[in-house]
């Protein structure tokens, strides 16, 4: 029987102090790898990597601000330092704001790219060095969204910084596939997560944290409605994909219909109507 290509490896996952990064980490942890949660709360990652030492899992917490690119880069020495290799960086780390994106403030905006973008960056620029360096090959998943698809009234900042992240996934699986590493990209429509409190409680504005507990709930926004999904369905999800090498990793049925339309009105803009003078 092959060896599980997760037993034995090291697992890297931002944001593992919950939502979709806790449910990763389960998930890899099942099938025997080992774990380094990092989270700008590090309590909450040690509380997810105390539970998995607890069930016999090799895991450790890092508190980790992701849009600090040398703390990114600390945490990958550390790693390295820590399990001596790194071979699947989950760049999971997120926010979600939105409003009209005409009259959002800076601030706004600012945060959302620095997580959601740059974040995710910082993870690719400090870990995919290192697995070519060891050579055993390796796997990337960084956390897009439905919104990486399809834009949304409303989310406009959101938008921009998923397809952000799709867009550079794509890249990033043309330059790094042949060097033997995987990447794939999550792009969920509605997950059970604390996301919209989070973001609110780390947001950069100290008014706008005091508003954290009067966050509404994450299955709330109508423009992503649709069913909503538990967070270990969708690690499960992820691992499929990455035994899979898939690209696009989705978690919705209703994103099939969604996304047809929209491939539809990029085709339809080449019929020869369009090309007239």
């Amino acid at each position: 029987m092959a060896q599980d290509p997760f037993s034995g490896r090291t697992a890297v996952i931002t944001g593992g102090g919950g939502g979709i990064g806790s449910a990763l980490a389960r998930a890899f942890a099942e099938r025997g790898a080992k774990l380094a949660l990092a989270d700008v709360d590090p309590e909450a990652a040690r509380r997810v990597a105390d539970e998995l030492v607890a069930g016999g899992t090799q895991a450790e917490a890092f508190p980790v601000d992701v849009t600090d690119r040398s703390d990114v880069f600390r945490l990958a020495d550390a790693v390295v330092e820590r399990f001596g290799k790194a071979h699947i960086v989950c760049n999971n780390a997120g926010v979600a704001l939105g409003g009209e994106m005409w009259s959002a403030p800076m601030a706004d905006w600012n945060y959302t790219m620095d997580v959601n973008f740059w974040g995710v960056l910082h993870g690719v620029q400090a870990f995919v060095p290192r697995i070519l360096e060891h050579g055993e090959g390796g796997y990337i998943v960084n956390t897009a969204s439905m919104a990486g698809l399809t834009g949304m009234s409303f989310l406009g900042m959101y938008c921009a910084s998923k397809f952000a992240v799709v867009g550079l996934s794509e890249s990033l699986s043309r330059e790094v596939r042949p060097q033997g590493i995987g990447v794939s990209v999550l792009c969920p429509m509605i997950v059970e997560t604390d996301i919209n409190r989070n973001t609110m409680a780390r947001h950069p504005d100290p008014e706008r944290r005091k508003l954290a507990n009067l966050a509404p709930p994450n299955d709330a926004a109508p423009p992503m409605r649709g069913g909503v999904v538990q967070a270990g369905d969708v690690a499960r999800r992820v691992v499929r994909a990455m035994e899979r090498d898939q690209l696009y990793i989705l978690t919705h049925p209703e994103q099939q219909e969604i996304l047809r339309r929209r491939s539809h009105r990029i085709d339809s803009a080449f019929s020869a109507e369009n090309w007239e003078p």
